[in-house]
């Protein structure tokens, strides 16, 4: 029981002596630290950033502050510096982002749903006939408009306007109330 009492105490005290510590380091040396990451990032909310970073690695290394081998302040820029390097050096291992426009198109992570949706938009439009299976691919996939689709058919344009309702009603005839069927409309309407 001693023995538990003596380590709590000696915890709390460490843990005191720790805070201590990085106060006093703060008090003393916060305002040239401050300064010196401030000059170096150029940023103000960044230069915070190293400054609690450095605070935080004497915190961890508080053997380091007192080994006699040079300044406290000196070991707490050596930090900063070293903290901003890193940052620096992170930054640009990765490669740039680019906003999306209208000149940049957008990059496709996974295109295996358009792959299996176009497969089954192929698989449906071989049941149709030919005819509707040609207004539809005029229409649809060419963006043709019904008169442009009844001259390059060389049909009139009412031809196409019925081939095109009795072709979508037989593929929803053909899926019903199916998955494949909901896809199927979604590669219309994106065709469209």
């Amino acid at each position: 029981m001693a023995a538990a009492l003596w380590s709590r105490t000696r915890q709390k005290h460490r843990r005191t002596s720790d805070e201590a510590l990085i106060q006093a380091l703060y008090e003393e040396h916060g305002r040239a630290l401050l300064a010196y990451a401030q000059r170096l990032t150029g940023d103000h909310a960044a230069a915070e950033d190293v400054v609690q970073e450095t605070l935080i690695r004497a915190w961890k290394h508080p053997d380091a502050l007192v080994n006699g081998k040079g300044s406290v302040r000196g070991w707490l820029l050596t930090v900063a510096r070293n903290i901003i390097t890193d940052r620096y050096r992170a930054r640009a291992a990765r490669p740039t982002e680019v906003a999306e426009s209208p000149t940049t198109t957008a990059v496709e992570q996974d295109h295996a749903d358009a792959v299996v949706d176009s497969m089954l938009v192929m698989e449906a439009l071989d049941k149709l006939s030919p005819g509707h299976r040609d207004v539809l691919k005029e229409i649809y996939f060419q963006g043709r408009s019904v008169t442009e689709a009844a001259e390059n058919l060389g049909i009139p344009a009412g031809t196409v306007k019925s081939r095109s309702h009795h072709a979508l009603k037989a593929l929803r005839d053909m899926y019903g109330d199916k998955p494949e069927a909901a896809k199927l409309v979604a590669v219309n309407e994106v065709a469209v």
